[in-house]
């Protein structure tokens, strides 16, 4: 299964769901792969401890060759030589790299949007893929749109995010419709949320109630997500037993 983690908005927990979703799948032995589009590369660094320099050892070499100017592999190459491993069992990560940027416009005119999803669909050995993705609409975002069949929606219980996930399910319906046809929306995750306050509960009620596709899990604030940031340990390895990694588990389960 291939999922994207998308939102146009910033600081809502992209990074963090991606890698700690991915990190129970590992652990639950499924050979899982991260996928970090975000020029940040906070996955990278969240997964890896450190980013990576080289840029032909990462998703910047895939795009080049799609572009044909990589020194290496001439347009031929797939994802295996960017794949890196992580500390962890079972789970792996495509790294991001600054390059992306400068690469972007060129891969938009020469029409690659297909690329990734043709490389994921030749890719051999993963159970499970998982691709974090840039705060806004661009290529890269568009890319893994096109190549995920489920696509989930963090949400930090803001009123301007509500009122931009209208837009944001405008837009995965247009992909749908225009480009990849098997992408679904698997539901939206609540992040950031303090049940105990008003506006959160009315926030998720109120999208409970026009339809959407709320997640019964829900993932709560918690100092301890900054401390895992900086120890490069997702939580079901940071704190295997804390409340705020079972509940990621909760969320890891009700998507099976």
């Amino acid at each position: 299964m291939r999922r994207v983690i998308f939102n146009q908005k910033g600081g809502v927990g992209k990074s963090t769901i991606t890698c700690n979703l991915a990190a129970i799948s590992a652990t639950e032995g499924k050979k899982t792969l991260v996928i970090d589009l975000d020029i940040q590369g906070n996955s990278t660094q969240y997964l890896l401890g450190h980013k990576i320099e080289d840029a032909n050892k990462t998703l910047a070499h895939f795009f080049k060759d799609c572009l044909g100017v990589s020194l290496f592999g001439g347009g031929k190459g797939g994802l295996d030589s960017a794949i890196h491993e992580t500390p962890f069992p079972n789970l792996y990560v495509l790294p991001s790299h600054p390059d992306l940027e400068g690469l972007q416009s060129r891969l938009e005119s020469r029409y690659k949007i297909f690329k990734l999803k043709e490389a994921l669909e030749k890719l051999e050995g993963f159970d499970a893929v998982y691709i974090d993705t840039p705060p806004i609409l661009n290529f890269y975002s568009q890319s893994a749109l096109i190549a995920a069949q489920r696509c989930l929606i963090p949400f930090d219980c803001d009123s301007f995010a509500r009122d931009a996930l209208y837009t944001l399910m405008n837009t995965i319906a247009e992909v749908k419709a225009d480009h990849n046809e098997s992408l679904e929306l698997e539901g939206i995750i609540v992040n950031q949320f303090q049940k105990q306050a008003n506006l959160p509960r009315q926030l998720v009620d109120a999208l409970i109630q026009e339809g959407h596709p709320v997640l019964q899990s829900k993932i709560s604030p918690s100092v301890k997500v900054r401390e895992s940031h900086t120890h490069a340990l997702p939580l079901v390895h940071y704190l295997p037993n804390h409340k705020l990694t079972g509940e990621y588990r909760d969320l890891y389960a009700e998507l099976q």
